[in-house]
């Protein structure tokens, strides 16, 4: 994982010399709390991150804002002025971030998103194009609505300002972002990333603090199979999918490093591996800028 960058913007966008060292990078790959609350602040943003596609930042809103948008739309603020935002894997080249402060004036910044190099597989056969049968979309549109209604759950959890760790360890078999192009139409890209330990069975843990807002248990999902899904506070919610046992249930306040399950190959799946998958709102994240090195 690339270092975490600390950024300083006044309200022109420039860089603050005061706020970052002179190469930019903070210390520590990842940042839990940009700055103390309790200190003076100025009338800037103040954030750590990946401005990236698929990156994420956590930051501190100017003094006196009570109210901020990212891109034009609200930003869940904390008491203390704290935000998370992330950039989709398909995000533009820039991002808007605006403050309204007490006395009704605005400070907006624009932030510069990274673009990056996709691993892009390209195929000279045609996409295939079948439809799925009527029978499977019975099965399939209410298993959608679970998982809408699931991501739309917001809950008090301070997951999304933790370190994340690694939910296991194994080898990398699937990276975020990877597409294939099918003579010269893409196909899906890969929304999460794939471990593989090479059986099932292998105990699965929270990569940071949240609560259990989906457990498919009982009843596999169609494509996930034994689907999980937990939700970190601030919008951001994680998704293990194909596990062979789910060791807890929808409501459960689960810590960091807590077990969850164990890895398996229910749903679609030609093998053995956790499938996890982060997202903020509707915006998809890379779980490797999120993670230390394995």
């Amino acid at each position: 994982m690339k270092p975490a960058i600390l950024v300083c913007l006044a309200a022109t966008g420039v860089l603050l010399a005061a706020c970052a060292g002179s190469n930019g990078v903070a210390a520590e790959s990842n940042a839990s709390t940009p700055a103390d609350a309790n200190s003076a602040r100025a009338e800037v943003f103040r954030f750590q991150g990946n401005v990236e596609q698929g990156g994420w930042i956590r930051g501190l809103a100017p003094a006196g804002a009570v109210s901020a948008t990212f891109d034009g739309k609200p930003l869940k603020l904390d008491s203390q002025g704290r935000f998370f935002a992330g950039f989709d894997r398909n995000a533009g080249t820039s991002a808007t971030l605006t403050a309204t402060l007490a006395d009704g004036q605005t400070v907006s910044d624009s932030l510069a998103v990274k673009p990056r190099e996709w691993q892009i597989e390209r195929v000279n056969v045609p996409m295939h194009k079948g439809e799925p049968s009527a029978a499977f979309m019975a099965i399939r549109l209410p298993e959608l609505a679970q998982i809408k209604a699931a991501r739309a759950e917001e809950h008090a959890s301070d997951g999304w300002e933790q370190h994340f760790i690694w939910p296991v360890k194994g080898r990398i078999s699937g990276r975020f972002g990877s597409q294939r192009i099918y003579q010269g139409v893409p196909g899906s890209y890969h929304t999460g990333l794939d471990i593989a330990t090479g059986e099932s069975g292998t105990p699965f843990v929270a990569p940071a603090d949240g609560v259990v807002v989906l457990a498919a248990e009982d009843e596999p999902f169609s494509l996930e199979g034994h689907l999980l899904m937990i939700d970190h506070g601030h919008g951001l919610n994680s998704a293990f999918l194909h596990a062979s046992k789910l060791v807890v249930k929808v409501g459960d306040h689960v810590k960091q490093g807590q077990l969850l399950g164990y890895i398996g190959m229910t749903g679609r799946a030609t093998g053995p591996h956790l499938h996890w998958s982060i997202k903020w709102r509707d915006a998809r994240l890379d779980p490797l800028l999120f993670l230390p090195p394995m």
